[in-house]
Parts: C-alpha cells; sequence; structure tokens
C-alpha cells in the first residue's frame, strides 16, 4: 500500500502536467493564429515620400548634420538673393531651415535623456537646441522675405507667424517679423505701439 501523501503528490502531478499542456497548447495555438498578422504587419515597411527622399539628398549633399552645413546653406542663399536667383534661394533658405529645425530637436532630445543624469551636458545640449532654432527662425525670416520678393505673401505670412510663436513678439527677430505682417496688411496695429 502506498502512503496517502504519495499518492496525493502523483494525481498533483498528473494534473498539473495536463494543465501546462492545456496552457502551452493555447499558447501555441494563439502564436500561431497570430503570427501570419504579424508577419504580413513587419513585412510592410514604409516608403518614402517624393519630398522626404529629396530632403534627406539634399542633407546629403551638405554633409554632415551640423550649424555649419545650415550656415553654408544660409551663404548659398544669400549669394542666390544677390544674383537675383530667389527660386534657387527659397531652395537653399528652406533647406537650412530644414537642417537647424532637426537639429534643435536632436540637441533637445539628447538633452532630455541627460537631465537628472548629468545636468551640465543637459544644458550644454539645451543650449545647443535653443542655437539652432535661433538659426532655424532666421532662416524661416530670410525665406518669408524671398517669398515676399516673388510677390508670394500667402506663402510669407504663415512663416512670419511661426516665427513670432517661436521667438516671441517682445524679441528683435518676433518685433520684425510682426512688422512685416503689418507691411503685408495681414495685422493692422503696429507694436511696439508709440507713446501718444
Amino acid at each position: 500500500m502506498k502512503p496517502f501523501g504519495t499518492v496525493r503528490w502523483k494525481q498533483l502531478t498528473t494534473n498539473s502536467v495536463s494543465r501546462i499542456a492545456t496552457l502551452v497548447s493555447l499558447s501555441l495555438l494563439a502564436t500561431v493564429s497570430v503570427a501570419p498578422a504579424v508577419r504580413s504587419q513587419s513585412v510592410q515597411i514604409p516608403t518614402a515620400t517624393a519630398e522626404q527622399a529629396a530632403d534627406s539628398a539634399n542633407l546629403k549633399s551638405v554633409g554632415f548634420l551640423s550649424l555649419k552645413g545650415g550656415q553654408k546653406l544660409m551663404g548659398e542663399a544669400t549669394q542666390a538673393i544677390s544674383g537675383g536667383n530667389y527660386s534657387l534661394a527659397v531652395k537653399k533658405f528652406k533647406e537650412s531651415r530644414q537642417v537647424f529645425n532637426q537639429l534643435s530637436n536632436f540637441y533637445q532630445q539628447l538633452g532630455g535623456s541627460f537631465a537628472g543624469v548629468d545636468n551640465r551636458i543637459a544644458d550644454g545640449l539645451r543650449k545647443k537646441a535653443l542655437d539652432a532654432a535661433q538659426m532655424r527662425d532666421e532662416a524661416t525670416y530670410q525665406l518669408a522675405l524671398a517669398h515676399r520678393a516673388q510677390n508670394q505673401p500667402e506663402l510669407s505670412v504663415p512663416l512670419l507667424v511661426q516665427i513670432i510663436r517661436s521667438q516671441n513678439p517682445t524679441r528683435e527677430l518676433g518685433k520684425k517679423s510682426y512688422a512685416q505682417l503689418v507691411e503685408l496688411g495681414f495685422a493692422e496695429t503696429a507694436y511696439p505701439r508709440k507713446p501718444k
């Protein structure tokens, strides 16, 4: 005769094994039924639009993503304006704006990663993000002026509004942008107001 504990243990073991087998079977069944859907999703890789591909090619032609790369594009845009080639200037200002915007975002994200870990690094990256954002706003302002020179105020206005939102109307570039909006007739009241 087997001791009571041994019989009970064998029953528990047999029940446990059958439960585990059932769970494994259900798990495998779920995996098999979900796997085709997962596989089909992972195969679909989004393709870049023509504009994204062109932007990527433009950044590669500048070289390394840097403030100097953006400044180089700004210089090329200024030369194009001097030569009267506004369409090339617009293209170069757009490219420089994109470079500065990406730099600002990357520095800000990287700085956020170091916040609380090494505040000196985080502060340095935050400063670089602000510098890049300032250059982006300057490129945006020049782009707005280039559109205005081509009699395209409808393209200038949104850019000028973006600058004011980024800079604040009290800062120099914000004031200049608002003055442009007043000149275009988009805004009516001058700022800062002249004393009466």
